[in-house]
């Protein structure tokens, strides 16, 4: 056989395996391509633009904290920036497998020298220099070697932490260091190991995952709400914690340094009232009366599976808190019933006034419920209450809540208007329709005051925007998120074998044809806020929908406007006097310099890591700490609640503290004070 058929085989061999590997990946883009183009709300052109964009959001989703790839990688890559869009336009799909390939070698390459450090003595007196840098500072490794230095940083950084977090006095584990640390590091390289391997392990294969990011990272170039899913993924979003059955309410999520982390805490559940317990809470242990499960290497189902085993009705969670303390929580099962009103209203008085007081976690639904509960038959319920009280107006509190159901948002809205639009949707197609309250008669006449911040999103933001269009609440607080936009989750095949994608299929406007698309609701008043200017607006994030305005076929008639102009003067003087105001203020610049700026570097050693621990818990206690409000507002339960809990003894101690927090809440007292300027301003 000749050297040239030898090569034409060879050749020939290498393009099949190619094409068995990727049809798969390219039937899949291509018709995710097509399905953006004819269903997206905004679909962008392929070029040069769309080919930097995507590379960039997928180099990111590959190497998030830039652990594995060299410069030497990237360096290659870089021919890729400008030619992925010749690449899809001539329906090529092989620049993809240098991508897969080269990260499954680079994680190899780690997992085998994380295998070694096991035989190396680690240098724990003052031979690693740390310092904190932000995300947007990170670099890649420039050699093998300052790859290999990173991952013993790593290890003695994460094998000190772990001992301050079992061992409270730090004089015992200097006592007992040797044999302290011989037993705990080969459990972080085995769960170092375990997480790179789960990489490497993926259900549907390494190159399946890649492609993934791929594709999110396509769909993520044409909106940062757009997301692909296979079809685990999309049963996996779609399945919520059933309302009936006894859980803990706590789904788990598994972050990029492989820790197990509360992802969500179900309204109305153990968790949930217990109020210990809070969004991005590390969970260390979980430890029943039988037996305790820790969560080196475990995954999110060996959570599940420990939470839901009949024989763990009462576990207890240690949980590691974003200012560093670790607290242990003890939660018992109970139900989460679907006739049970997940919310409840609270007089806020002071002197001769009295108003109500309702707090939205979400704009949820129940689509199984032959009533159709949801947020809104729940408020009416609450409403009621609080309209027997005799209130003179109401507060309604919609700080981070991020959205939910719009059908929910616009019957909310229909309790307060007397018919009209409520809103102006614009699809991809240029097709606008109008969203309307039908319905004559509103609940409450009397004043609104609604509190919003920068994690007030999507149907919050629509009922907040709605209400001051139509002069119907005055609105307080900080710029809400900016998202503008509704998805839709669609398949990709007939057949439904290629997955699924959530797509931004529509947006909708203000009744003025305004959009708060990326630009948020701007409250009347504006009140400081700790989360300011973070980056956590819908406009911080890449390739975010732009804002625009549309035109109104529909007019609204808004009621009688308030004099906000004097309402916020007489704010503004109160938070002149009201020093906590400025406290936010400065704590606010504080957390943005620790969050932005690099951190003063030290050496890594028990001691030093113990002081800077210390000195990061005193630092999130001043930041976090709620404002004491000198003579507080009061706070009370309608006598409907106060008639329930005489039944209902276990929820007594939990509303007792609600109630005292409340009445401290800064935010919560100056809008009672707005509503009184309302009423004392009234004709």
């Amino acid at each position: 056989m000749t050297k040239l058929s030898i090569t034409l085989i060879f050749a020939l061999s290498v393009s099949i395996c190619l094409s068995q590997n990727t049809e798969q990946f390219c039937n899949t883009f291509f018709n995710l391509q097509k399905v953006v183009f004819e269903q997206h709300y905004q679909p962008k052109t392929i070029n040069d633009s769309l080919s930097s964009g995507v590379y960039r959001l997928f180099l990111e989703a590959l190497d998030t904290d830039k652990d594995f790839y060299l410069q030497q990688d990237i360096n290659l890559f870089e021919a890729d920036k400008l030619s992925l869009d010749d690449y899809i336009l001539n329906q090529d799909c092989s620049f993809i497998t240098k991508y897969s390939d080269s990260l499954q070698n680079r994680i190899t390459a780690n997992i085998n020298y994380l295998k070694t450090l096991k035989n190396v003595t680690l240098d724990y007196n003052n031979k690693y220099k740390l310092q904190f840098i932000p995300n947007q500072a990170y670099s890649f490794y420039k050699d093998k070697n300052q790859q290999e230095i990173g991952l013993q940083k790593r290890i003695a950084y994460k094998t000190l932490s772990r001992l301050l977090d079992e061992y409270e006095d730090i004089a015992y584990i200097q006592d007992n260091f040797k044999t302290l640390e011989s037993a705990l590091k080969p459990k972080i390289i085995d769960n170092e190991i375990c997480l790179l391997s789960e990489l490497l392990n993926k259900p549907k294969g390494f190159d399946n995952y890649v492609y993934s990011l791929f594709l999110n990272a396509y769909l993520k170039y044409q909106d940062p709400n757009s997301t692909y899913f296979s079809n685990s993924e999309k049963t996996i979003y779609e399945d919520g914690l059933s309302s009936n059955q006894l859980s803990f309410g706590i789904l788990t999520d598994k972050n990029d340094n492989g820790q197990i982390v509360v992802a969500q805490i179900i309204p109305g559940s153990a968790a949930f009232i217990n109020g210990n317990i809070e969004v991005d809470d590390i969970i260390i242990s979980l430890t029943s009366k039988t037996q305790t499960l820790e969560t080196f290497c475990v995954s999110n189902e060996d959570i599940a599976a420990f939470t839901t085993n009949e024989n763990n009705n009462e576990i207890t969670f240690k949980v590691k808190k974003s200012n560093g303390k670790t607290l242990n929580v003890k939660l018992k099962k109970s139900k989460i019933k679907v006739e049970e009103n997940a919310l409840t209203g609270y007089i806020i008085s002071k002197d001769s006034l009295k108003f109500g007081y309702i707090e939205l976690p979400s704009f949820y639904t129940n689509e199984d419920s032959p009533n159709g509960r949801g947020l809104t038959l729940d408020f009416s319920k609450e409403l009621y209450k609080l309209k027997k009280e005799n209130i003179e107006g109401l507060v309604i509190d919609l700080r981070f809540n991020g959205g939910g159901s719009m059908q929910e948002a616009i019957d909310l809205c229909g309790m307060f208007i007397d018919r009209g639009p409520v809103s102006i949707v614009e699809a991809n197609n240029n097709k606008k329709y109008t969203l309307k309250d039908t319905n004559r008669g509103v609940l409450l006449k009397k004043p609104l005051v609604i509190l919003v911040n920068n994690y007030t999103a999507s149907a919050s933001e629509f009922f907040a925007s709605a209400m001051q269009d139509y002069n119907r609440a005055v609105i307080v607080g900080s710029k809400t998120h900016g998202k503008s936009s509704a998805q839709a989750i669609m398949p990709l095949s007939e057949t439904e074998d290629l997955g699924y994608c959530k797509l931004t299929v529509e947006a909708f406007f203000r009744v003025t044809g305004k959009s708060l698309q990326s630009k948020g609701v701007i409250p009347d008043i504006l009140l400081p806020s700790l989360y300011d200017n973070l980056g956590n607006f819908e406009a911080d994030i890449p390739f975010a929908l732009k804002n625009k305005n549309t035109y109104v076929t529909l007019k609204h008639f808004p009621y009688k406007k308030f004099d906000v102009d004097q309402l916020a003067q007489k704010s503004k003087a109160r938070q002149s006097l009201q020093a906590l105001f400025k406290q936010v203020d400065d704590n606010n610049k504080k957390l943005y310099s620790s969050i932005f700026e690099k951190g003063e570097p030290y050496t890594l050693s028990l001691e030093q890591l113990k002081q800077n621990q210390d000195n990061k818990i005193k630092f999130y206690d001043t930041i976090f700490t709620t404002p004491t409000v000198k003579n507080p507002i009061k706070v009370s339960n309608t006598q409907a609640t106060t008639e329930l809990l005489l039944y209902n003894k276990s929820n007594q101690e939990d509303n007792k503290n609600l109630i005292l927090n409340l009445s401290k809440d800064l935010y919560v007292n100056e809008a009672f004070f707005i509503l009184q300027d309302i009423i004392k301003n009234k004709p």
